[in-house]
């Protein structure tokens, strides 16, 4: 392989265990996905996690939504 190919990227879900400010890889794989959406993350693109419940979020948005539901299951 010279200085200009890729390495081989790991296709299909990726199992991530979430850390405050960063992850680590139990699965390797491209993506994940949203909690909330459903939607693959590409794992160069997530940003947003949550520690305490060990799941992704594809956005702020997606984020506030799961906190919002949290609320309305706890009354």
């Amino acid at each position: 392989m010279n200085r200009f190919e890729r390495a081989p990227q790991p296709a299909g879900e990726a199992e991530l265990e979430y850390r405050d400010g960063d992850y680590r890889v139990r699965k390797a794989g491209a993506y994940v996905r949203c909690a909330v959406t459903g939607k693959p993350i590409p794992l160069e693109e997530l940003r947003y996690w949550s520690v305490d419940r060990q799941e992704a979020y594809s956005s702020p948005a997606a984020r506030l939504q799961r906190i919002k539901d949290e609320e309305k299951r706890e009354g």
